[in-house]
């Protein structure tokens, strides 16, 4: 058995009857295979079926602690039921982009079943392009961002096909029973102080750059004096980085989120980027981070709902190692950084951007890697979820102070086609979800010559989110134009080092 971490656990914990932990991927794809086989859910079965053996997070099922001593584990379930995991569904005549998003939008407002391994598949049909979709989705408990794209590279097949190894049979682990679960709880009560002693010394003095508490009472305080103690003990050598004064204004986003999502989702182009990025000297992520402030800030104007303030992000980030890859679970850290949305100049925007993210990253690279675990060894285990419900509470009381009003993630995905059991990968949409105190997420993952965007909004905040990503778009258009006009101009800066990459 494999044991989940506390940040594992936290995206179990923080679940309830309106907040969902799950992630997903929207793929389009050719209605049929190069042999002409049709892509539909028994071709998907018997694909997830020949490559079982690859994919673990597909056979883990959760093994609870009694009284929740402890972590849940997760147990080898060797096998499942893939007709109850891979589900078939037409949408109804015309089947255009908004009906295959309200679809989507209803299948990832429902929880995955906990007493199954964590993940669905659903084959949808009936789009007016003729093409087919397939939307997976996968617990974050179980898969962050970069994870779950080797989930997905498993899958999905490039044009030279896959060697795969052999297939074997995977053996089933016993389910444990309660005696034994609560054991493995009684030694874990025991380990406890241990795990807070480790945590404390890395923990305590960043907790202000824990972006899901920094803005809660008493953890500035407890920070500052952690480093305050810290420089101390070390006779007042070297200075600790300390938590940013970034904080987010009230918008409608900034509130408890009902158990129903909208989704848009569309692409733009990924050359036109680039060509943004060569000529102002910054990289992707900030011509994307531009682009969906521009969208923000044109569609909260428009309804006269624009703040004074520039609006806070959240950039989660992959701090993967090489030697993790095919560990899946989650390694990940998570930025805060300004979006200028109180600048009306396209290019003064991207040089503030540009500015803010490399503050950002120095900020994090000087940050321990294991910050977001850590933090949460300071809650036993049997209070976790009571607390990830507390503060999910206090993220939805409109006049708190909220950390971020929205979270943006950019995932780097394949320069070439890919193929599902042989039906060639037209676009790949990232699914993501809301919590409450930030009810909208733009993804993106680049495929091929495109971006690809995915927004999730809580549907009692917002009932039609194709409107943002249609100011999105308008956005790119106008950093274009600036861009033709500024050619021959100096850069506005260097682009910074990508040591670690951002992911959901």
């Amino acid at each position: 058995m494999r044991q989940l971490t506390s940040l594992d656990a936290q995206f179990l914990a923080m679940e309830n009857d309106r907040v969902q932990g799950h992630v997903s991927v929207l793929g389009i794809y050719d209605p049929q295979t190069a042999v002409g086989r049709p892509l539909d859910a028994a071709r998907v079965r018997e694909l997830i079926s020949e490559r079982l053996h690859l994919l673990p997070t597909f056979r883990w099922r959760l093994a609870q602690v009694p009284f929740s001593l402890d972590y849940p584990y997760w147990v080898d379930d060797g096998t499942f039921d893939v007709e109850y995991h891979v589900r078939e569904l037409a949408l109804p005549s015309p089947g255009n982009q908004r009906q295959l998003a309200e679809q989507v939008a209803r299948i990832i407002g429902r929880q995955l079943d906990r007493s199954r391994p964590l993940w669905e598949v659903y084959v949808i049909h009936g789009l007016e392009d003729g093409g087919v979709a397939v939307l997976t989705k996968m617990h974050h408990a179980a898969v962050d961002g970069v994870s779950g794209a080797e989930v997905m590279s498993i899958l999905l097949d490039d044009t030279t096909g896959k060697d795969l190894q052999p297939a074997r049979t995977v053996a089933a682990e016993p389910f444990p029973s309660e005696m034994e679960m609560l054991g493995r709880g009684l030694v874990g009560l025991m380990s406890q102080p241990l795990r807070v002693m480790r945590a404390g010394p890395t923990a305590l003095p960043h907790l202000d750059d824990v972006p899901t508490i920094r803005h809660l009472p008493g953890v500035k305080a407890i920070a500052r004096s952690s480093r305050l103690i810290r420089r101390s003990l070390r006779h007042g050598a070297g200075k600790a980085p300390h938590g940013t004064d970034i904080s987010a204004p009230q918008t409608r986003f900034q509130a408890r989120v009902s158990p129903h999502r909208r989704v848009a989702f569309g692409s733009l182009s990924l050359t036109t980027v680039k060509a943004i990025k060569n000529t102002f000297g910054c990289t992707v992520n900030d011509v994307v981070m531009a682009i969906c402030t521009a969208g923000l800030r044109t569609w909260l104007d428009e309804r006269g709902e624009l703040p004074a303030e520039p609006l806070a992000g959240f950039v989660p980030m992959s701090v993967r190692t090489p030697e993790q890859k095919g560990t899946f679970g989650n390694r990940v850290s998570v930025m805060l950084t300004e979006l200028p949305t109180d600048i009306p100049d396209p290019v003064e925007r991207l040089r503030r951007i540009n500015d803010a993210m490399r503050s950002a990253k120095e900020r994090q690279r000087a940050l321990p890697a294991s910050l977001l675990q850590d933090a949460n060894h300071f809650i036993p285990p049997a209070l976790f979820a009571q607390a990830a419900r507390a503060t999910s509470r206090l993220a939805g009381v409109r006049g708190l102070r909220q950390p971020a009003n929205v979270m943006i993630s950019n995932v780097p995905g394949p320069g070439t086609p890919l193929y599902l059991g042989g039906a060639r990968q037209r676009a790949q949409f990232p699914v993501s979800g809301v919590l409450d105190g930030i009810g909208i997420n733009i993804t993106v993952m680049s495929y091929q010559d495109s971006l690809e965007f995915g927004i999730v909004v809580d549907r009692e905040v917002l009932d039609d989110p194709w409107s943002i990503f249609d100011a999105m778009r308008t956005g790119m258009d106008e950093l274009h134009r600036a861009a033709e006009a500024h050619a021959s101009e100096t850069p506005i800066g260097r682009a910074p080092v990508n040591r670690r990459r951002t992911t959901s």
